[in-house]
């Protein structure tokens, strides 16, 4: 995990989020930020870490799992579907909130929350403020309910600042443009 550029990562804050006590506790971690801040690498870093400690994890773009529920709605295999993704100890939801939720969507991300519940710990990874996204979700009681389930035993990481693709990329100005 680079420190070096300025995101507003806490050094103790991360090293304490590596000894996956959040895991045990079944604790679920909302990572915000820019584009290109390093939220997605980070929960990837972070399940990694529970992996090597002998935790399972699985991530997903949050709309292609939306897409392969839908789809085992219609080859009947939805419960099994979601019995699975109860399952992993870590579930990595990434690009929350880049897209309206249809009414369907809604529902099968509070099918995903309750089962999770408590029981397991949710990464949600977003450009989204977590106070937008309330709004994201598009209907009220699911949002209080999803919400619910998510936000209370959450830890929260806004990362900030520029672009790391930007600032690793090796290529310069006239390679850019080359």
């Amino acid at each position: 995990i680079n420190y070096e550029q300025p995101r507003g990562l806490n050094r103790s804050v991360i090293a304490g989020l590596l000894s996956c006590g959040w895991v045990t506790k079944h604790q679920n971690i909302l990572i915000t930020g820019p584009c290109g801040s390093g939220k997605t690498y980070l929960a990837c870093a972070l399940a990694h870490t529970a992996i090597l400690k002998g935790h399972s994890a699985k991530y997903y773009r949050l709309s292609r799992l939306l897409m392969a529920l839908s789809q085992h709605k219609a080859d009947g295999s939805y419960s099994k579907a979601l019995k699975q993704l109860a399952k992993y100890d870590i579930l990595i939801l990434d690009d929350w909130g880049l897209e309206p939720l249809k009414a369907a969507q809604r529902n099968d991300l509070m099918e995903i929350m309750d089962d999770r519940h408590q029981l397991t710990s949710t990464i949600m990874v977003s450009q989204l403020p977590t106070e937008e996204w309330y709004q994201a979700i598009g209907d009220n009681t699911l949002a209080d309910a999803i919400l619910d389930r998510l936000m209370h035993n959450a830890h929260r990481l806004k990362l900030k600042g520029e672009s790391m693709r930007k600032v690793t990329s090796e290529l310069t100005e006239n390679e850019h443009l080359g």
